[in-house]
């Protein structure tokens, strides 16, 4: 996913987006959500992981200027705001089936299991 999204952002000719999602911000803002939203229920809850979303978003950002893209300010903008819609999104319990689910993999993996001689 991360790769991608840093394709869509660095590549001189994007692909056209849906009808719905002309407004770039929008584009901006589901893609770090999404992002954001899988990161949180994937991997272990840490601080780290909005840091390097956000971070990621800013530095793509400043790429994008390289590459005969424009540097928009208020993508950065969007870019966080979903890093932050995504960050609530997976910590709401009934929109985090991953957490949940790899919570239960991991009691029944390292349950204490009795052995017979």
């Amino acid at each position: 996913m991360v790769a991608v999204v840093c394709w869509f952002t660095l590549t001189p000719a994007p692909p056209q987006p849906p009808s719905f999602l002309i407004w770039d911000k929008a584009q901006h803002l589901v893609a770090y959500t999404g992002l954001m939203y899988w990161f949180g229920q994937a991997f272990m809850r840490h601080w780290r992981w909005p840091l390097v979303l956000i971070l990621l978003g800013i530095g793509l950002e400043f790429l994008q200027n390289l590459t005969g893209r424009h540097f928009d300010p208020f993508d950065m903008l969007a870019n966080s705001l979903g890093v932050v819609l995504g960050l609530i999104l997976s910590l709401i319990p009934l929109l985090a089936p991953l957490y949940r689910v790899d919570g239960l993999l991991g009691r029944w993996w390292y349950a204490p299991r009795t052995r017979s001689v």
